[in-house]
């Protein structure tokens, strides 16, 4: 049996933390994609960085790379492909916004399948209720932080009505199929058969044995002629790509440092998790905290800040040259807006600042650390000007190294991790710094 090629659209670059060894795509015209089709990987990732964006901003960036995808696919030699969605394990994302976008430009699909779980960030879902586990014990996600989210909240986690919810009732929770543990286990290849018209289904996962059983389910099925669309955390695309393990294990990725030097951290991030990971690596040797102020992009204007770029790269360059490694990380309050839409426009004032700093980094630093989704998807497309990278792998469960072409004009064979917000205990951001300065000086 053929595999497909699993065709990504990530919503920030944090998708690809559970996979290596196949490209990271920062553009999408024709030509661009049609690397990614070429690649001998089974799988690629576009990022389009749309969770980021206001609703008609994501559904036209989707729509135009699908149109671009449609041209690029003629002219490969590509005959069959999976696209998947890929979005938050913690149900934040323009969800229906994009399937429906990517439905209606290269469907029909037989159905589209929510399957949040992401097993490496302890995400589960169990009778179609989802949970993270917190200290291990499985808590529901209508009742963490990131339900109350200011731009893409929800009320339940129970997937139907969660589904009900955010498409405001034009698919009802009666109307969603239900993928449970059991019938997971059991095998459902005769039930995808059965699948139409773009029926919405709801797919449980309490271990990675659960979706490598599901995804030759569906392989198998997409091979009798299915068409399937998936709105997915990153567990499924392990499953799906089956690659071997990667070629250099985590513990080992300081070897990727260059030429034993100090390197630095950006934390774009505001969850509370985040911040407490900030805390535990500001208490580490070697590193000096930079704090950016960023209400003074409220206050200050344009003129302001230009005036707190170049006092933050001072004070970069300031603790470089002492040899340890900057810590940029913007202030933590969580601040108030007058509509979502204001939000989203603050924070790309935010990483525009970020970005600019990453631009003027020192030239020889060893690594990049770059924490949350977003401010990760901008360090690569615009901190870094990258059409595309290599991905390594993970450093951590969930945590992703990528490194930057050869022939990069400022920051050749640089390791990049791509750290998401919402991954990893107290003490992880201090494990990856830890693992690359114990390798790299």
């Amino acid at each position: 049996m053929a595999s497909p090629k699993i065709i990504v659209l990530d919503d920030d670059p944090t998708g690809s933390q559970t996979v290596h060894s196949c490209l990271l795509l920062m553009g999408w015209d024709t030509e661009t994609l049609c690397q990614g089709l070429q690649d001998p990987a089974p799988i690629f990732f576009v990022l389009t960085n749309t969770r980021a964006l206001n609703p008609t901003a994501a559904a036209a960036v989707t729509r135009e790379v699908c149109q671009n995808l449609q041209r690029a696919i003629a002219q490969s030699d590509v005959q069959d492909f999976l696209v998947v969605s890929r979005s938050d394990s913690t149900l934040r994302g323009h969800y229906p916004i994009e399937t429906d976008v990517i439905a209606s430009a290269l469907g029909p699909f037989d159905a589209h399948f929510l399957v949040p779980a992401f097993f490496e960030g302890g995400r589960i879902t169990r009778d179609s209720q989802h949970y993270l586990l917190v200290e291990g014990e499985p808590t529901p996600v209508e009742a963490t932080e990131f339900a109350r989210d200011s731009v893409f909240g929800y009320s339940t986690g129970y997937l139907p009505d969660y589904v009900a919810e955010k498409t405001q009732g034009r698919i009802r929770a009666d109307q969603v199929q239900r993928f449970t543990l059991t019938d997971l286990r059991q095998g459902c290849l005769a039930r995808l058969l059965t699948l139409q018209d773009n029926v919405c289904c709801a797919v449980d996962g309490e271990t990675q044995a659960d979706l490598d059983s599901f995804a030759q389910d569906i392989l198998t099925a997409a091979s009798r002629g299915k068409r399937f669309l998936f709105r997915s955390a990153a567990s499924l695309l392990t499953a799906l790509a089956a690659l071997p393990p990667q070629p250099v294990a985590a513990e080992q990725m300081g070897r990727y440092v260059r030429g034993r030097a100090p390197g630095v951290v950006i934390v774009g991030s505001h969850v509370q998790k985040t911040t407490r990971q900030l805390e535990c690596l500001l208490g580490q040797p070697g590193v000096g905290g930079i704090e950016v102020a960023v209400t003074r992009l409220q206050s200050d204007g344009p003129q302001g800040a230009d005036t707190l770029l170049q006092e933050t790269l001072a004070q970069v360059g300031a603790v470089y040259r002492r040899g340890e490694v900057p810590v940029v990380y913007t202030s933590r309050q969580e601040l108030n807006f007058a509509s979502v839409e204001a939000r989203l426009d603050f924070g790309l004032r935010v990483s525009a600042l970020l970005m600019a700093v990453i631009q003027g980094l020192p030239e020889d630093i060893g690594f990049l650390i770059s924490k949350g989704g977003i401010t990760s998807n901008d360090t690569l497309s615009t901190g870094l000007a990258l059409t595309s990278a290599r991905l390594l792998g993970q450093i951590l469960p969930g945590v992703s190294v990528v490194c930057t072409p050869a022939h990069h004009l400022r920051f050749p064979n640089l390791p990049v991790v791509l750290f998401p917000g919402n991954v990893g205990d107290d003490q992880a951001l201090a494990t990856v710094y830890q693992r690359l300065r114990g390798a790299g000086g």
